[in-house]
């Protein structure tokens, strides 16, 4: 799976430079809200909270409004899992344990600015936007209860507005379409992620 991201991760990060000369880009903060959607409702899985950073771009159609805009980022997503209330962990010693996934992200998004507001636009342009999302883990947290897939993809969609042609203040929802861990001592229980974040980037 990891390799398999790295080789997609590459292959998009080859055809956005290729494309620089007609995207614009920025750098970008912004904070999640992370959860583990596990296989089966076995155990009990908290919301944790972490951030994203990096850069992105953007490439908008002339007159249309559509185009699409890509990243590289660094992401925290995880959540905390309460493997002490089942006596296959509780055994083990295991509680509550927070698992962090810290990941390579590459958003890669069709999206939609409303550029004919008669004017409007030049202070504020809605934006809307969906597409795949791809996680290269390069750390976790030290939980050793589970085993870690290396890498994920999922979907995501999302909108916000764009402030006086410059900044971007934007939130969306991340479906995790494949796993991202799975435990040691039963077989096919394993997570997907699921992410909220807010994004704040400022363009050049």
């Amino acid at each position: 799976m990891k390799k398999k991201l790295i080789i997609a991760a590459l292959a998009i990060l080859g055809v956005a430079f290729g494309a620089s000369a007609q995207m614009r880009w920025a750098p970008v903060v912004g904070v999640t809200g992370n959860s583990l959607k596990f296989k089966q409702d076995l155990v009990e899985v908290s919301p944790t909270v972490g951030y994203q950073a990096g850069i992105m771009g953007e490439m908008i159609f002339p007159g249309i409004g559509i185009g699409l805009d890509l990243g590289l980022l660094y992401n925290q997503s995880g959540g905390e899992v309460n493997l002490g209330n089942r006596l296959i962990w509780s055994s083990e010693g295991y509680g509550k344990e927070k698992v962090y996934l810290h990941n390579i992200n590459i958003p890669v998004h069709l999206r939609f600015k409303f550029t004919r507001l008669n004017g409007l636009e030049d202070k504020i342009a809605p934006v809307i936007y969906g597409g795949p999302e791809f996680n290269i883990q390069v750390a976790h947290g030290r939980c050793k209860a589970f085993d870690y897939s290396g890498g994920d993809f999922g979907l995501t969609v999302g909108g916000g507005a764009e402030l006086w042609k410059r900044w971007q203040i934007t939130g969306g929802y991340t479906w995790g379409m494949t796993y991202v861990l799975k435990t040691k001592l039963l077989d096919n229980f394993s997570a997907r992620s699921r992410q909220w974040f807010v994004r704040c980037a400022y363009f050049f």
